[in-house]
């Protein structure tokens, strides 16, 4: 077995149908009074009932969480913490409103308690990432790793059959660049492929019947699997891409995830053969790339870059964004296959 290093992340799960009402007891032992509850608009109403479950100990609800956080709503957010008086702040929905709760722990220290309804996982990562002018910058501080986390199934029940697709491949991606990952541990590597293998099982339970509590339990067990292997290793080539087309162009997170993913990891294939096999062997397929493709296209995912808002003539500048300062990867970045790459993800082909 090859060296490693191994850090294991602080913080505490509570995972199961009805969690939820743990909720009162769990901001009791963080020893917090007064909370600002995070959400998107379109999950106020999710919000306000976690304003009433935590009833004296709600200090406000800021509704404005949006995708990529920009920084004037990262500051927005900050002022209305302050003042307020918040100690805590509560995140209820995906990773737009966890990424929100960062900006605000970033610079105030406030302890954040993460309530996911998507399969993203940020909550699981002290992952951070604020746009500015146009340019999506990330970083990693341990500050912005929520102190609880509590996964209710319950919760996502209500996540439409397209967003818990894309949200869900989302995941995968964490695992899948995990498994490759210039710091990758054989911990990591067996929760990154037990992660997606759940995943890949739930998935088309949910999109069959979207009320099946079983299989929303197991997407969002392997969700939850998918972010701690973020949260400890880092990402590559396929990240990158996603930051820079999602930062750029302002195109949906999940959905990019989830329409570059193949393409990345055949793009890959060549330097990480091990990784390859074991996401081949999660996903019960032949290969791993054409396995992510096959079953996003059987979960009627998104699969072009055209259909989510990526201007065609932009490929060009999105290589050389990403080629200019790329993240560690297992394959050198060259700017015509990065180009390739980019050129079959807008056309949705099937990787090669």
């Amino acid at each position: 077995m090859r060296s490693f290093t191994y850090s294991q992340l602080p913080g505490r799960v509570v995972f199961g149908v009805g969690a939820v009402e743990e909720l009162p007891r769990e901001i009791e032992r963080l020893g917090a009074k007064r909370a600002l509850v995070l959400s998107t608009p379109e999950q106020r109403a999710q919000a306000e009932d976690i304003a009433r479950r935590l009833g004296s100990r709600a200090a406000g609800i800021f509704a404005r969480a949006v995708m990529h956080v920009p920084i004037e709503t990262a500051r927005e957010a900050r002022a209305e913490a302050k003042r307020i008086g918040a100690d805590c702040a509560v995140t209820i929905g995906g990773g737009s409103t966890t990424g929100l709760g960062k900006a605000i722990a970033l610079e105030s220290e406030l302890p954040i308690l993460a309530i996911p309804t998507t399969y993203a996982r940020s909550e699981m990562t002290p992952i951070f990432g604020i746009t500015e002018g146009g340019t999506k910058k990330t970083g990693r501080d341990p500050r912005v790793l929520p102190k609880t986390v509590i996964y209710d199934p319950t919760l996502t029940l209500g996540l439409p059959v397209g967003l818990s697709v894309t949200s869900g491949m989302n995941a995968v991606a964490h695992a899948a660049e995990g498994l490759y990952a210039q710091d990758a541990n054989p911990i990591m590597s067996l929760l990154a492929e037990e992660g997606i293998g759940a995943l890949a099982r739930g998935l088309p339970r949910v999109v069959k019947s979207p009320q099946d509590l079983e299989a929303r339990s197991d997407c969002l067990y392997g969700a939850w699997l998918c972010g701690a292997v973020l949260g400890v290793v880092g990402m590559a080539l396929h990240h990158k891409l996603c930051h820079v087309l999602g930062g750029t162009w302002n195109l949906p997170h999940a959905e990019t995830h989830t329409i570059v993913l193949p393409h990345a990891i055949a793009y890959n294939a060549p330097g990480a053969p091990e990784a390859m096999r074991r996401i081949a062997r999660a996903l019960e397929a032949p290969s791993a790339a054409h396995g992510l493709y096959d079953l996003e296209r059987a979960l009627g995912a998104p699969l072009a870059l055209k259909d989510i808002g990526m201007p065609g003539g932009e490929l060009d500048r999105a290589a050389e964004l990403a080629c200019a300062a790329p993240y560690w990867n297992p394959r050198p970045i060259e700017r015509a296959g990065v180009r390739k790459l980019l050129d079959d993800a807008y056309s949705g082909r099937r990787p090669a």
